[in-house]
């Protein structure tokens, strides 16, 4: 008699059955499941790329609201170094104006006490700094002494010019008259 277990087959039968995936279902499932992968990281990463840019454009559009901002600022900034150089300048004029102010006060001072005995003075012309003084006197030594006293003041450059001298007789007496060019200067400050 022959015997046929039939028992065994089906329980290959069922094992292969339920048991396993073939190997063509396993490479289409894993193609799956890298094609899901890939799909899903090319989607982050679009996602990622768009939100980058709307930051971009977020830092851009920041960025030219702060170039306007400084804009206004820098003209500002210019509007304020106009007027500190004007205002500068307002300063030195009066600084100057101060200092001229003073300045004829002293001239006339220094001519004064310049003036050595038996010496007048008839005119004094003044065209900016430089000054034109005639007079007259009764020796002529008193002019030389004039021209040094004006030298050693300070107040003048030196040297104080005598441009001409005239001898002219009146009655008796022997007049010399005179013109001597001077340039006036204040003299400088002492440095502190």
């Amino acid at each position: 008699m022959i015997r046929i277990n039939l028992l065994a087959v089906e329980r290959e039968r069922t094992k292969r059955r339920t048991g396993g995936i073939t190997l063509a279902q396993r490479v289409t499932i894993a193609c799956s499941i890298i094609l899901v992968l890939t799909a899903a990281g090319v989607g982050w990463w679009f996602w990622s790329l768009q939100q980058q840019s709307a930051q971009f454009d977020r830092d851009i559009l920041a960025a030219e609201q702060e170039i306007q901002r400084l804009r206004s600022v820098l003209s500002q900034v210019q509007q304020f170094e106009t007027q500190r150089v004007q205002l500068r300048q307002r300063v030195a004029l009066i600084e100057e104006l101060q200092r001229g102010r003073s300045a004829s006060v002293h001239m006339l001072d220094e001519i004064s006490r310049a003036v050595p005995e038996r010496l007048w003075l008839n005119q004094i012309e003044q065209v900016e700094n430089l000054l034109t003084i005639e007079g007259r006197t009764t020796v002529l030594t008193a002019l030389s002494d004039f021209a040094t006293n004006l030298e050693r003041s300070g107040y003048f450059k030196r040297p104080v010019e005598i441009v001409n001298s005239q001898v002219e007789t009146q009655q008796t007496t022997e007049i010399v008259r005179f013109t001597v060019k001077a340039e006036f200067a204040l003299p400088q400050p002492a440095a502190r």
